[in-house]
């Protein structure tokens, strides 16, 4: 794939991957990105993660030829980047690895090796020269590793953004950019929404023309809308205005009230009502949900005086990614001590911005009329 005349796309895809980094679901695979930039000096960004070296260093012979490497950078350690660094510096023995400080420490971590006689340390608005092409650096700390250190070649106005605009997917299968897009954020990227959010400030000072993520597609065209998304995310903002209901049940009672807070939604014009089953879904996509939209309701049957342990993991996921911003319902269940209410508010207790209903919806084993109509409150609430 040639991205100008100049750069040239040397990545790889994975079908063998089904949970990336241990834990996100990737039915379509991922793509490892990798670029090559031709000029009087040969730069390569990043490389891509152990299980392909092969076909990456191919990749970039395919490219290359004979020709030497004279730089690699690496924007990022993680293992899905950083991962045949040592491959590439036995097989192109006269390149230069270009990165941060912190990421020679990692390299000493990972592969017991800083490449001090083979090295060059930038930081903040160092420049590279390559030729016609002029490379300037844009540290990223914190996205999401404290390492990350972005890249704008001033020449063809191309933004390398190490993990930021990334999305989960090989880039071999056609998908909406925006689903995988924000499910990773929300997974990996939004504790870190004020890094994002600085990061965000320093590019609009750059005029970019094409993002060239590590993971994900390159993105040339509607800029402003993937900008905009990311502005969105990091400001912990809804993205549209909808309800998610997420439920953990034990026997059903739970999800039936539930499913009827939604139907009552439904009934007074919510367009966008997502009902999340907290014990069979995907976590990332019920979070991802939590996220995209301005209301949340919580149903839980109490368990052992506590929450049902699905919502526990998933009111863990929220608050560890500085869940805010939004109006929160709480539906408790309980046959003879229902407690899942009051433990569910204390777990949010120390986010910021959290409204919630007046109405709590207290089901007492099976939904009653007392309940059915504490449910058409807090419908009435949520539709203010």
């Amino acid at each position: 794939m040639h991205i100008t005349s100049d750069i040239r796309y040397v990545g790889v895809n994975d079908h063998k991957l089904d949970l990336f980094e241990g834990q996100y679901i990737v039915p379509n695979g991922m793509a490892y990105n990798s670029y090559l930039i031709m000029d009087e000096k040969i730069a390569v960004m990043d490389s891509v993660d152990a299980g392909f070296t092969g076909e990456w260093l191919a990749n970039l012979r395919a490219e290359l030829g004979e020709r030497p490497v004279d730089y690699l950078i690496v924007q990022h350690m993680e293992p899905d980047h950083s991962g045949s660094l040592s491959a590439f510096m036995a097989a192109y023995p006269q390149a230069v690895v270009v990165a941060s400080a912190k990421a020679f420490s990692m390299m000493k971590a990972f592969f017991g090796e800083e490449y001090e006689d083979r090295r060059r340390i930038v930081k903040e608005s160092d420049k590279l020269a390559l030729g016609r092409h002029t490379l300037s650096f844009v540290a990223a700390p914190m996205v999401h590793w404290p390492e990350v250190i972005m890249t704008y070649d001033e020449t063809d106005k191309v933004f390398f953004s190490a993990d930021a605009f990334g999305k989960f997917g090989a880039l071999d299968v056609e998908e909406e950019w925006a689903c995988e897009a924000r499910r990773y954020y929300f997974g990996i990227v939004s504790k870190y929404g004020t890094q994002v959010q600085a990061l965000l400030k320093k590019a609009q000072k750059l005029d970019i023309s094409i993002i060239c993520p590590l993971h994900g597609p390159v993105l040339s065209e509607n800029l402003g809308e993937y900008l905009h998304l990311y502005d969105v995310w990091s400001g912990y903002g809804a993205e549209s205005e909808g309800i998610a209901i997420a439920c953990a049940s034990i026997y059903g009672h739970t999800m039936k009230a539930a499913a009827l807070l939604a139907d009552e939604l439904k009934k007074r014009g919510c367009k966008k009502v997502s009902l999340i089953d907290l014990a069979r879904c995907d976590m990332a996509e019920a979070v991802e949900d939590a996220f995209r939209y301005d209301r949340l309701v919580l149903a839980s049957a109490t368990y052992n005086g506590d929450v049902f342990p699905f919502m526990r993991t998933f009111i863990d996921h929220l608050t560890e990614r500085n869940y805010q911003n939004r109006t929160v319902g709480l539906m408790e269940n309980g046959s003879w001590a229902p407690n899942a209410a009051k433990v569910m508010r204390t777990m949010l207790d120390k986010q910021k911005n959290l409204t919630f209903t007046e109405t709590t919806v207290k089901i007492t084993s099976a939904l009653s009329d007392d309940s059915r109509t504490q449910i058409c409150a807090m419908a009435d609430e949520l539709m203010k």
